[in-house]
């Protein structure tokens, strides 16, 4: 049995309606979206900073020149290679404090 006319407008009446209403709430809840999103994000990165600090490793570089002194912490591997010493002490008491090794290049001259 055919529907009569006045259903099918009442029915197109109400998708009408419902479409814009749909559309109305969609975007009303893309933009709550949006702005939970962007609140826990920056609630993230302030909990990033002020919680533990950010580690950043080194790069490795290799080193060429190395000059013995005092406050020197670690002996090159190419230093201790050339000279046969290990230790810092050795080495400063060798060849004296301000001694420059350069790697490829000969040994400073030892100390009396």
């Amino acid at each position: 049995m055919p529907r009569p006319a006045r259903e099918t407008s009442i029915d197109a009446i109400i998708r009408e309606t419902a479409d814009r209403v749909v559309e109305r709430i969609s975007a009303a809840i893309a933009r709550q979206v949006g702005d939970l999103v962007q609140d826990g994000i920056q609630r993230e990165m302030a909990a990033g900073r002020a919680g533990r600090p950010v580690r950043t490793s080194r790069r490795r570089v290799e080193i060429t020149r190395w000059v013995a002194d005092a406050r020197a912490r670690r002996v090159p591997n190419f230093v201790i290679e050339a000279t046969g010493l290990d230790t810092k002490k050795k080495i400063v008491a060798r060849f004296g404090e301000n001694a420059a090794f350069e790697k490829g290049k000969p040994l400073p001259r030892a100390r009396a």
